[in-house]
């Protein structure tokens, strides 16, 4: 009988958690993050999303003010992993990681950047709420 990809990694799915503008949050999706990953046979590819979404969600926390979502998709073979914050001002564009390695803060975008395959930001409204998408995608095909 010959090997079948899990349904999981062959069909599109998308979740969204969206959680409160608390440095709690950042544990909380994080988390999340791996049990998604886990249920749908991602695993492999759990640490970086969850470097990444970390780095993401601890943006939209530290440098904004209101509510913050995780957003998660998985589609032909990329998993993208997102922050939407209330914030409509773009981020500001990463600096070279191996310049910002002793620097207390500013890697995070640097550290996105190095880990993604693709990653960016769009204006994008949630509920009313002006805000911004900050995103990056991991190829785990």
């Amino acid at each position: 009988m010959p090997e079948t990809e899990p349904e999981s990694e062959t069909e599109p799915w998308e979740y969204s958690l969206s959680v409160p503008h608390d440095r709690r949050a950042v544990t909380v999706c994080r988390r999340t993050l791996r049990l998604v990953l886990t249920v749908h046979g991602l695993i492999r590819v759990a640490d970086t999303a969850e470097l990444v979404a970390t780095e993401l969600v601890a943006n939209a926390v530290l440098h904004t003010k209101g509510p913050v979502m995780l957003r998660v998709s998985w589609s032909a073979g990329v998993l993208r992993v997102g922050a939407w914050d209330a914030d409509p001002e773009p981020p500001e564009p990463p600096g070279q990681l191996a310049d910002l390695l002793d620097a207390e803060a500013g890697r995070g975008l640097a550290l996105v950047r190095a880990c993604a395959d693709l990653w960016g930001s769009q204006p994008l409204s949630r509920n009313g709420r002006r805000g911004k998408y900050v995103w990056c995608d991991l190829d785990a095909a």
